[in-house]
C-alpha cells in the first residue's frame, strides 16, 4: 500500500511539473498569437493604404488617357488645315520659308514678322513643324 502511495505521489508531482510546463507554453503561445495578430492588422492597414494609392494612380492614368485622346483629336486636323492654307495663296504666304525658319529655331513672332503670317498662322507653323522635328 505504501508503494502505491509513493507511486501515486510521484505521478502527481510529475503531472504538476508537466502542467506547469504546459501553462508556461500556453502563455508563450498566447503572447506570440497577440504579436502575430498585431502584425497582421498592421499589414492589413498597409494593404488598404496601397490599394487607395493604386486606385488614385489608376484614376490619374484614366484622366491622362482622356486628355491625350482629346489633344490627339485637336491636333489631328492641323496638317490638313496647314496644307489647305499653303495651297490657298502660295504667292502671298511663304509657308515653306516659314517651315525652314522654324527648322532654324525661329519663334512665332519672328515668323509673323519675316513671312507676313498672322500670329495664329505663325504659331500653327511653329507647333506643327516643331512636332515634325521631334518625331523625326
Amino acid at each position: 500500500m505504501l508503494i502505491a502511495l509513493v507511486v501515486l505521489g510521484c505521478t502527481c508531482v510529475t503531472l504538476a511539473v508537466v502542467l506547469a510546463f504546459l501553462l508556461r507554453d500556453q502563455r508563450h503561445q498566447s503572447v506570440l498569437l497577440t504579436q502575430q495578430a498585431a502584425h497582421v492588422a498592421e499589414l492589413d492597414q498597409r494593404a488598404k493604404e496601397l490599394a487607395k494609392r493604386l486606385e488614385a494612380f489608376q484614376q490619374i492614368n484614366v484622366r491622362m488617357g482622356e486628355q491625350l485622346r482629346e489633344l490627339g483629336n485637336q491636333v489631328a486636323p492641323l496638317p490638313e488645315r496647314l496644307n489647305r492654307i499653303e495651297q490657298r495663296d502660295p504667292a502671298s504666304l511663304s509657308f515653306s520659308q516659314a517651315a525652314r525658319l522654324v527648322g532654324l529655331g525661329a519663334s512665332a513672332a519672328e515668323l509673323s514678322q519675316s513671312c507676313g503670317l498672322s500670329r495664329a498662322e505663325a504659331e500653327l507653323m511653329a507647333r506643327l513643324h516643331a512636332n515634325k522635328q521631334q518625331a523625326g
